[in-house]
C-alpha cells in the first residue's frame, strides 16, 4: 500500500471513529457509556484528531511532490472518502441547523422569521423550538432572502419533521461544497497554484468536513456560490470582456451574499478587476464599484420581492453580533475593561463591547481601502485580495465563529505559494479544527470530564502518529523501481 492511500485510509478510519462516538453519545444506551460520558468524548476526539493527523501527513506528501505524492483527482476521492461516514452522524460542534429548521418553519406558518424569534414565532412548547441553543431562542433570522426561501420550502416539504428537514440541509449544504471543489482547482490555475496542493488546503481540510459536512452550515451555500460566481467573472475580464459570462458570475456572487452577508466583499475584488481591465484609474474603480453595489442590490430586491419576504432581512442582520463571541478579538476589549470595572462595582461590559465593536468596523473599513487600493494598482492579486478582504472581514467583526476561518482560508489556499504562508494557514485551520468538542453541549461545570476526554483523545492520536511515523508504508513507484 502507498504513503498516500495509508494516509487516506487513516483519515476515513478517524471519520468513521468520531461519527461512531457521536451516535453513540446521542443514543446513551451502554450503561457503562454513561457512567463514564469522558471516555465517548476521548473516542470523538481521538477520531476527530486522527483525521487531522492524517489531513497534515497527507500535506507534507503534497509539498514534498514526487511519485507519492495524491494528484487532484486522489485528493478529490480523498473529501468524499472522508466526507462519508460524517453524513450519517448528527450535527455536530454546533446546533445552529436545529435554527435554520424553527425559522424555516416561521415562514411556512406565514410568520416573518425577521420579526419573530422561535419562542415568539412558535411557542416555547414546540419541539423546534425546545431542541434549539437558548443563543437564539428569542432573536431573529439574520440571514439573507435567499437561504431564508430554501430554509421555508425545507419546512414546507418536510412539515417540519426534523430528521427529514437535517438531511435536506445536509443536501443544501454538499450543493455547497460540491461547487467549492468545482471552483478551487479553476481559481488555483488562475493563479498558478498546483491544484493538488490547493485541493489538499482549501477542501480536504477537517475544517470543512466539520463544519460544512457535519455541523450543516450555510456557509457551505454561500462559499460555494460565491467561489464560483468569481471563477466565472474573473475569467470573464482576462483579455477582453465577455459582459455575459461576468453578469453570471455576478449574479452568483450576489445571491451568495442572500445567504450570507460577507460574500459581498468578493464583488469588491472583481468591480476593481475589471476597472483595471477598463484602465485603471480611480474614475473607472468608481465606475465599477458603483455597477457592482447596483448589481447585489437589484438582484437583492427581486429575490425578496419574488419570494414575498420582503427586506426585513435587511434590519437583521447585525443579529449574530448580539451574542457576545469570546473568539472575536473586537470583544475581547469590551470583557477586559468590563472585568476590570466589576472590581469597582461598575457595569460596561457591554458598553466597552460595543465600543471595540466600532472600532472594528473602522478596522475593516480601513483594511478594505488597502486591499482594494493594492489590487487596483497592481500589486496585489485578485484572489490574494479575495481572500485578505475576507480575512480581515473574519478578524475584526463582532462575531467569530471556527469556521468564519474558512470563509479566508479557501480563497487563499488557492494562491498561497509553498512556504511560510501557507504552513501558517495550514496550521490555523488544524487549530481551528480541534478547538470545539465535537459533541457539542454545554460543558459548565464538566471541566473535569472535558479535560479527560481531550487527554485520552489527545494520547490516542499520539501512538497513532508515533506508528504512522515508524511503521507507516513507503513503498512509491520509485521505490518499487530501485528494487
Amino acid at each position: 500500500m502507498r504513503r498516500g492511500d495509508f494516509l487516506r485510509w487513516l483519515g476515513f478510519s478517524g471519520a468513521l471513529l468520531l461519527t461512531v462516538a457521536t451516535l453513540l453519545n446521542a443514543a446513551a444506551t451502554p450503561r457503562w457509556l454513561t457512567t463514564v460520558p469522558a471516555v465517548v468524548l476521548a473516542a470523538a476526539v481521538a477520531g476527530m484528531g486522527t483525521v487531522v493527523l492524517a489531513w497534515v501527513l497527507l500535506g507534507r506528501l503534497v509539498v514534498t511532490g514526487g511519485d507519492a505524492a495524491p494528484g487532484p483527482r486522489a485528493l478529490k476521492w480523498t473529501v468524499l472518502l472522508w466526507a462519508g461516514p460524517l453524513l450519517a452522524a448528527p450535527p455536530l460542534f454546533s446546533r445552529d441547523v436545529e435554527s435554520y429548521l424553527a425559522q424555516g418553519a416561521i415562514a411556512a406558518r406565514g410568520l416573518d422569521p425577521y420579526v419573530l424569534g422561535p419562542r415568539q414565532g412558535l411557542g416555547p412548547a414546540d419541539e423546534l423550538t425546545r431542541n434549539m441553543s437558548g443563543y437564539w431562542l428569542d432573536t431573529p433570522s439574520p440571514y439573507g432572502p435567499l437561504f431564508t426561501a430554501v430554509q421555508r420550502l425545507i419546512a414546507q416539504v418536510t412539515g417540519e419533521q426534523q430528521l427529514t428537514g437535517l438531511l435536506l440541509y445536509r443536501l443544501v449544504a454538499l450543493v455547497g461544497v460540491a461547487l467549492v471543489l468545482w471552483a478551487v482547482p479553476r481559481l488555483a490555475a488562475r493563479a498558478g497554484v498546483p491544484a493538488n496542493a490547493a485541493l489538499w488546503l482549501g477542501v480536504a481540510n477537517p475544517l470543512l468536513l466539520w463544519h460544512f459536512v457535519a455541523g450543516v452550515h450555510n456557509d457551505a451555500l454561500m462559499l460555494g456560490l460565491m467561489l464560483a460566481g468569481t471563477v466565472l467573472a474573473l475569467s470573464a475580464v482576462d483579455e477582453r470582456v465577455q459582459w455575459w459570462r461576468l453578469s453570471a458570475g455576478v449574479l452568483l456572487i450576489a445571491l451568495a451574499a442572500d445567504v450570507k452577508l460577507p460574500a459581498v466583499v468578493a464583488l469588491a475584488v472583481v468591480g476593481t478587476a475589471l476597472a483595471r481591465r477598463l484602465g485603471g484609474t480611480l474614475w473607472h474603480l468608481a465606475l465599477t464599484g458603483t455597477a457592482m453595489l447596483a448589481s447585489v442590490a437589484v438582484v437583492s430586491a427581486v429575490v425578496s420581492l419574488a419570494t414575498g419576504l420582503g427586506f426585513g432581512w435587511l434590519t437583521t442582520l447585525g443579529t449574530s453580533g448580539q451574542v457576545n463571541s469570546w473568539m472575536a478579538p473586537t470583544n475581547w476589549f469590551g470583557f477586559l475593561t468590563g472585568g476590570i470595572g466589576s472590581l469597582f462595582g461598575l457595569r460596561i461590559t457591554q458598553t466597552m463591547i460595543g465600543v471595540g465593536q466600532l472600532v472594528g468596523y473602522a478596522l475593516i473599513a480601513c483594511g478594505a481601502v488597502v486591499v482594494v487600493h493594492r489590487q487596483l494598482r497592481g500589486s496585489l492579486g485578485e484572489l490574494p485580495a479575495l481572500g485578505l478582504l475576507l480575512a480581515v472581514v473574519v478578524a475584526f467583526g463582532p462575531a467569530v465563529q471556527p469556521w468564519y476561518l474558512l470563509w479566508a482560508a479557501v480563497p487563499l489556499a488557492t494562491c498561497l505559494p509553498a512556504g511560510r504562508a501557507r504552513t501558517t494557514l495550514a496550521a490555523l485551520v488544524a487549530l481551528f479544527a480541534v478547538l470545539l468538542p465535537p459533541l457539542g453541549g454545554n460543558f459548565s461545570g464538566k471541566v473535569g470530564q472535558l479535560v479527560a476526554g481531550y487527554l485520552g483523545g489527545a494520547l490516542v492520536v499520539a501512538a497513532l502518529a508515533f506508528l504512522a511515523r515508524r511503521g507507516a508504508p513507503e513503498r512509491t513507484h520509485t521505490a518499487s523501481a530501485r528494487r
